[in-house]
This record gives structure tokens, sequence and C-alpha cells, in this order.
């Protein structure tokens, strides 16, 4: 008798398990995850300096009349999807700081300054600064418009803690480009406008890696890289670098 033989098919298991996640998913998951991390962050540095922000409005209301907190257009970005592309609508919004300068101060000096180092003129940087420049720093130093409290404040960056209020209400992220003045983004060339393809933050890469002693192609360069390169992890990785930052002294923008 002939043996028939069973034929059992084979279950060919692989070495590698891929899964490819749509772009497109990947940006809105990104998105959505950063928003989440953007309040959440938010929320718990405002509770962790809620009594230094006290104290920090009283010594600034005794120090010079005027109001606590300094608000001042600034140039967002709002993002939305048209079909399979990505849009970001620029906008303007009222950003907030605590206020380091007298009130009423004349904005014409720093308008001038900012003209200046976006189109790298020292001469006229060193006229309306001096010192700045030969401190290696690319800002307002001998500013006389700010107070006594303002200089420490300044230094530290604890006037930019009711930038925390930004997050909360979805102008800024915690991370991102430093959102620009009206009249600095007049003076744009096109590439430059690139860095406007975001979401601007409280804290960014050129902050973490050059600050104040970048110049404005590079600081523009360097935003454009972290938009670019966009990921929480990312993210994290400035969030994490940025009191060593501070600590070091040089300012903010």
């Amino acid at each position: 008798m002939q043996t028939s033989k069973q034929h059992h098919s084979e279950l060919v298991l692989p070495t590698k398990l891929e899964w490819r996640i749509p772009q497109q998913f990947k940006r809105e998951l990104y998105f959505a995850l950063k928003r989440l991390m953007d309040i959440t962050g938010a929320l718990v540095a405002l509770l962790i300096a809620a009594v230094p922000m006290l104290i920090i409005a009283l010594a600034v209301k005794l120090d010079s009349p005027g109001p606590v907190i300094f608000r001042q257009q600034r140039v967002g970005a709002r993002r939305r999807r048209v079909g399979n592309r990505e849009v970001w609508d620029i906008y303007t919004f009222t950003f907030y700081k605590f206020r380091s300068m007298t009130h009423n101060a004349d904005q014409n000096v720093h308008r001038e300054y900012i003209k200046a180092l976006m189109h790298n003129d020292r001469a006229k940087m060193a006229a309306l600064n001096g010192e700045g420049e030969k401190n290696g720093t690319h800002k307002l130093v001998n500013d006389r418009r700010v107070t006594r409290v303002g200089h420490f404040i300044r230094r530290t960056s604890l006037d930019e803690l009711p930038q925390l209020f930004n997050v909360l209400k979805g102008d800024i992220s915690l991370v991102g480009p430093r959102p620009p003045i009206p009249y600095e983004v007049e003076e744009y060339d096109n590439w430059q406008h690139l860095r406007l393809a975001t979401k601007p933050g409280v804290t960014g890469w050129w902050q973490v890696t050059a600050r104040s002693s970048a110049d404005f192609d590079e600081m523009v360069k360097l935003d454009i890289w972290y938009i670019q390169h966009q990921s929480l992890w990312l993210d994290l990785q400035i969030l994490a670098k940025t009191p060593k930052a501070i600590l070091g002294g040089k300012g903010a923008h």
C-alpha cells in the first residue's frame, strides 16, 4: 500500500517587523504631544514659580512707576492643514514679560539696534551700544531705559516668566524660535521668513547653542535647522540644556 504524504503549510516568521507611520500622522502626533507637554510644563512651572513671581512683581512695582507686566506685539504662527499640505498662518499676538524698562520707554533705540544687527552694521551697533560689542554679544547692554530691577531680571531671564501664560494660551510653545517683533519681520530677506514656519517658543535651539553671541543670520539658520529637525526628543534636550544656558549669563532675546 502506498502511504500518502500529508503536506503541512509552514509559517515563516519575519526576522524584523516594521511599522511605517505615515509622515502626516507622525506630524499630527508630534504636535499633539508637544501641546500636552506645553500645558503640563507651563502649569508645573507656574506652580513652582508662583512665589518668586509675586516677589518680582513687587520689586518691579517698588523700583519704578508703571505696570508690572510689559505687553508687546510679537509675530506668531498657527498651523493648519490644506489637503496634504501644512500651512502656517502668520499673525500678531500680545507677548508678556515683567517690565524691565522705564514705563513708556522709547522703542526706537531697540528698533535701530535690531536693524543694524540684521544688516551686520557694526559701526551703528557700536554707536548705539559699544560695550556689548566688546563683550562679544549682539544685544543692547548699555541701555539706559533699563531699571535697576530690570538689569537683574534680564540677566537671570526672570523677566521671561510671564510668557508661561502665553504658553497656556497657545500663542507660543515651551520650545521654538523666539517670536520676533513686527518691525524685525519687516526687514527679513525671503529666506529668513522660513524661521516663522512653526510656533515660536520660550526657549529654542539657538538659545542653548549660541544665545547672544550669534549674529542675526546665524541665529536664523539655527532656528531653521530646528524647524527641519523638530521632534519631541529634540525639544526635551533643549529644555534640559536651557538652565545651563541661562546660568551662563548671556541673556535672552
